[in-house]
Formats: structure tokens, C-alpha cells, sequence
């Protein structure tokens, strides 16, 4: 028999407890404690729920899909050379060049009945009304000119204004798709993580369908992370250690140390976990041996008796191909007596670190030095998140919140955009026991 510990994406939780989901930063970039009161324990969210919840995901992406199209043809609209706004701003230009050649041609009119002046004051033979006559003609094509130099201006600021309203109607209507695009995909992935959601409920309720692990918190059983620095960098490896410690008053024949890594871009939207690995040793087996694909360390400690102390090494390697991001490991202690007690610890050990690309040739090891752990609830005795609770940064379009969708949807769209591709700042643990081909 062998406690398992499951990680679960906060939109689970998301469905019955939004406020769990948006209380935590996918980057893990605000550190400062959270003074706010502990939430509730928010109650698992069952198969009917999640079905519920990914049947309303489901109707809020069709939904999406229907506005992006709208958004598109508005664009195509907008741009099109019949669009109410671009025929007036073309005949405003039209009025504008027009005013301007009348402008030209009445200075050109100024101009000759200046020199029709001039040349008749050298005219011995002109009379006092040919003179009259051409001074009349001068100021009546002054007078013109102003008039036409006043159109033009007014013509000119009347094009500039029409080429403006439309061209400002064309960004709006990009800019709507834009949004609209993102709308969609935020949908599709409430859909993906409603789909897993329920795919995991559905698979933990065949292998456990008494529900619950049988197992207690411990609180006399903790572990503390030391040494695991505040920034790694790709290509290097970090040495740190966790102290696994039994505070209780009784033997623990088989102490387990549960040990996993999660990373993220610095978008907080592509997980990179993929590029860190975790290997364990220690005193007694000085050999770097690989963390299982449970995140189990099983035969680091074995029995611990009361008051008993034990160190397990951990290396972290980040490949040379991970580029900058924040990451977090978290820690956690399981025991498992011959009487088939067995036993958790109520908080695992969360540190976060940031990760930096390498440049052009490999950056010195970092120093390892003492990080600060925020303990995150491992069992479904409570889930308190990494961080200062603050809000998961997304955002919905009014195209979806007219939808007339639930609060789980909506909240499955919030969480989505850091929970699916991510998942480590949005997830919570949970623990079961896993019977059958596992006991």
C-alpha cells in the first residue's frame, strides 16, 4: 500500500470556489506574506458538477466562436473601400484638393491683376478709368483669394477629420478582434481544463470509489527546505536539502519524502517544467538517483524514530535550453507504519525561484542560499496558496460576459490561462490512497 499525492489544476476548484483560483499569481511574482484571513477548505468538486462545468465551458466557447466571427466580418467591413466612413473621408479629401487648386488659381488671379496694374502706371497712354478699372480688378482678386484660402483651411481640417473617424473605426475594429480572439482562446482552454478536470474525477472515482485516503495529517511530521536560492540559471545545477523531521511521540516505520518542481515562461502562460529534473541522495546513498514518476523519494529515510532528524540532498538541474521564467518546488513528508497506519503532512514545503536564460556561455553556479518556504495545504484539509493572494491577471470580453454563463464557467476562464498550460501556480495538492495494482 502506497500513498499517492495527486496534483490538480485550480480550475477544479475553480468550479465551486472561485475566489481559490484567483488568489493565486502564475508568475509567483509577489512574495510579500498574505495577512488576509485563511479561505475555507473549499469542498472537492464532484463528476456531476465538473460535467455541469465543462458543458457550460463548452456553450461559452461556441459562444466565442460566434463573436469572433462577428468581429471579423465588422474588420472586413471597416476596411472595405464601400464602408460608409472611408467613401465620406474620400470625398472629404476630394473637396480638400479641390478648395486647394481654387486656392492656387485665385493667388495666380491676384498675381496677374497685380502686373496688369503695374504695367499700366508705365502707360503714358492709359486713362484714369483703364487705372480705375485694374485697381478694381486687383482687389476683387484679393478679395477672392481670402475666400478661397479660407476654404481650403476648412476643407483641409474637414478631410483631415474624415480620414481620422475612419481610420479610428478601422483600429476599433481590429483591436475588437483582437479581443475577441483572446475571448476564444480563453474559452477553448476552460474547455481543456474542464475536459481534464473531469477526465481526472472520473479516473480517481474507479480507482478510489469509497473516496478519501484513510489516512490522517500529521503535524508532528514536517519537512523544511534549505539552501535552494532565489534564481537559477539555465545550465547549472543547484544543490539544497530538505530535513525531514518526526515531532510526534511514536515510531514511524517508513517515512516517504514527496518532492516536485513546476515552471513557467514569464508569461506565466508555457510550462517549462519539462527542462528542470529533480535527483535525490544522501549519507547513505551518496549516488544521484532520479525522483519517481509519482514524485516519491521512497527509500531516502525509511523509519524515523520520535525526535528523530533525516537530510535528503536534492539537486535541481536546469537544462541549457530553459529560458527565463519563475519556477517552485514544493516538498511534502508521508508515513507508513507495518500496522497499516499511515500518515501526512498537513502543509507542503513551496519555495519559488526565478529562472534566468543562459548567455552566450554558461553563468557561474549560483550560491545557494537560505529561501524563505511558504507552506501549501498537501491534503483536503486546506489549500493556501503560494504568494500574496493577489488576482491571477486575465481578462474576459463583453462578448463572453453577455453569454449569460455561470460563475464556475466564468471562473474557468479566469483560471484557465494560467492553470492549463502552467498549472504549479494555480494547483493545490491533494492526497488518496491508491489500491489495486499500486497496494
Amino acid at each position: 500500500m502506497k500513498i499517492r499525492r495527486i496534483l490538480a489544476t485550480a480550475v477544479a476548484v475553480a468550479v465551486t470556489t472561485p475566489a481559490v483560483a484567483l488568489s493565486v499569481t502564475p508568475a509567483f511574482a509577489d512574495t510579500k506574506p498574505d495577512t488576509r484571513p485563511a479561505a475555507q477548505t473549499p469542498a472537492k468538486p464532484t463528476v456531476k458538477e465538473l460535467e455541469k462545468a465543462l458543458a457550460e465551458a463548452e456553450k461559452a466557447y461556441d459562444a466565442a466562436v460566434l463573436a469572433e466571427r462577428a468581429a471579423n466580418d465588422a474588420v472586413e467591413a471597416a476596411v472595405s473601400d464601400t464602408a460608409p466612413l472611408t467613401v465620406a473621408a474620400k470625398a472629404a479629401r476630394k473637396a480638400a484638393d479641390d478648395a486647394a487648386a481654387a486656392k492656387t488659381s485665385a493667388d495666380k488671379a491676384v498675381t496677374d491683376a497685380q502686373t496688369a496694374l503695374d504695367d499700366l502706371a508705365e502707360d503714358e497712354d492709359a486713362t484714369a478709368e483703364d487705372k480705375a478699372t485694374a485697381e478694381k480688378a486687383l482687389a476683387d482678386a484679393k478679395t477672392a483669394a481670402a475666400t478661397a484660402a479660407t476654404t481650403a483651411t476648412t476643407a483641409e481640417a474637414e478631410a483631415e477629420a474624415a480620414l481620422k473617424l475612419a481610420t479610428d473605426a478601422k483600429v476599433a475594429a481590429f483591436t475588437a478582434l483582437a479581443k475577441a480572439q483572446n475571448a476564444t482562446k480563453e474559452a477553448l482552454a476552460a474547455v481543456t481544463a474542464a475536459e481534464a478536470a473531469l477526465e481526472r474525477a472520473k479516473k480517481e472515482e474507479e480507482e478510489n470509489p469509497g473516496g478519501g485516503d484513510g489516512c490522517l495529517d500529521e503535524p508532528g511530521l514536517t519537512t523544511v527546505v534549505k539552501g535552494l536560492p532565489s534564481k537559477v540559471t539555465a545550465g547549472t545545477a543547484t544543490t539544497f536539502s530538505v530535513r525531514v523531521t518526526n515531532g510526534t511521540d511514536k515510531h514511524l516505520d517508513q517515512v516517504i519524502t514527496y518532492a516536485g518542481v513546476h515552471a513557467t515562461d514569464k508569461s506565466g502562460a508555457k510550462d517549462i517544467a519539462k527542462y528542470l529534473k529533480l535527483t535525490w541522495s544522501t549519507a547513505a546513498s551518496p549516488k544521484w538517483q532520479a525522483v519517481d514518476d509519482d514524485h516519491y523519494i521512497d527509500d531516502a529515510i525509511g523509519a524515523l524514530k520520535p525526535g528523530a532528524k533525516a537530510d535528503v540532498r536534492l539537486r535541481l538541474d536546469v537544462d541549457a535550453k530553459t529560458p527565463a521564467g519563475q519556477g517552485l518546488t514544493f516538498i511534502a513528508g508521508d508515513y507508513l507504519n507495518e500496522d497499516g497506519t499511515c500518515g501526512l503532512t498537513p502543509d507542503a514545503a513551496v519555495n519559488e525561484f526565478d529562472i534566468e536564460a543562459a548567455a552566450g556561455k554558461p553563468s557561474p553556479k549560483p550560491t545557494p542560499k537560505p529561501s524563505t518556504s511558504t507552506t501549501a495545504p498537501a491534503a483536503g484539509n486546506g489549500v493556501t496558496p503560494q504568494g500574496s493572494g493577489s488576482s491571477v491577471p486575465a481578462t474576459t470580453s463583453s462578448t463572453l460576459a453577455a453569454t449569460g454563463s455561470s460563475d464556475a464557467t466564468t471562473q474557468l476562464a479566469l483560471a484557465s490561462g494560467a492553470a492549463v498550460a502552467l498549472g504549479a501556480g494555480a494547483m493545490f495538492l491533494v492526497r488518496r490512497r491508491k489500491t489495486g495494482a499500486d497496494a
